[in-house]
């Protein structure tokens, strides 16, 4: 073997193993770090340090470009995607309705109102997000069959068609935020042994969509509603069905005052659940306040 083997051979041997802990960058591989786009060399970009500078107050707009069942509004109401301060109304389709009636989760036999939708721990409601109800989509409208008395917050003609045609009555109502946060969890409300509060009144850009009847308004003349049930159903091509010689009228039939927000229970009631007893005004002003 040549001496110049033998001296890479000892040189090897003296050499320390190549790890992780001794790699380094060939010398002048990296270039040297260059300032920020600050005036006086720094890494901020312009944008300051923390707080200083950092806040961007602007409005997030994003004009409608398709029927979004999370971003709804009212007539004549300006549209804002994604604002925060715009009513939100979560969507429910048909076919899970359906399903939670196959189910037994929601009883056909009395009124189904947004207490009792969420009472079935499916559908999730979010008030501090300024979320205001149920939004009731179309699928599964062709295979919609129960008869019943329902009372959503948002739903559009082919919704309606699908519940008129089944034999059952739909109503849209609106509720405050206060009235949502009772509704929230019933039990928990009534533990509080506070009076149920008045349901208040829509509000200004919200009165157009609950006084109509066509969208079956809890504000609108019940005559009216009975006159569009059967233009609806001529549109449609489907038969009415009469819901006056059904055995379940008087369930079908039943409303809420626009001042309740639950059936059975009025305004300035307050229910004890530990005595099983109802307390009710007596003073004729709490009583008129309550119904006024």
């Amino acid at each position: 073997m040549s001496k110049s083997a033998d001296k890479a051979l000892n040189l090897l041997r003296s050499l320390p193993r190549l790890c992780l802990g001794n790699i380094r960058d060939n010398p002048g591989s990296r270039s040297s770090r260059k300032r920020g786009r600050g005036q006086h060399g720094g890494d901020k970009h312009g944008a300051g340090n923390k707080g200083s500078g950092q806040r961007q107050n602007y409005m997030r707009l994003g004009y409608e470009t398709g029927n979004n069942p999370f971003y709804l509004r009212f007539p004549n109401e300006p549209y804002y995607k994604g604002h925060h301060l715009k009513r939100q109304y979560p969507p429910m389709s048909m076919l899970d309705l359906q399903r939670l009636i196959d189910l037994n989760r929601l009883d056909m036999s009395k009124p189904i109102d947004l207490v009792a939708i969420l009472n079935t721990g499916v559908f999730k409601l979010k008030p501090d997000q300024h979320q205001f109800g149920v939004n009731l989509t179309d699928e599964g409208a062709d295979i919609f069959k129960a008869k019943i008395n329902l009372e959503v917050q948002w739903a559009s003609e082919l919704v309606i068609a699908a519940v008129e045609k089944a034999g059952g009555v739909i109503t849209t109502a609106y509720y405050d935020q206060h009235s949502l946060q009772a509704m929230l969890n019933t039990r928990k409300f009534f533990e509080r042994g506070i009076p149920i509060p008045r349901r208040m009144t829509p509000p200004a850009d919200a009165i157009e969509y609950y006084t109509d009847p066509t969208k079956r308004g809890y504000l609108a003349d019940p005559e009216k509603i009975s006159e569009e049930r059967l233009v609806l159903a001529q549109k449609y091509g489907y038969t009415l069905p009469k819901i006056e010689e059904d055995k379940t009228y008087e369930m079908l039939t039943q409303r809420k005052d626009p001042r309740q927000i639950f059936f059975g229970l009025n305004p300035g009631w307050v229910v004890n659940l530990r005595n099983k007893v109802i307390l009710k005004p007596q003073e004729e002003k709490l009583v008129e306040f309550y119904q006024s």
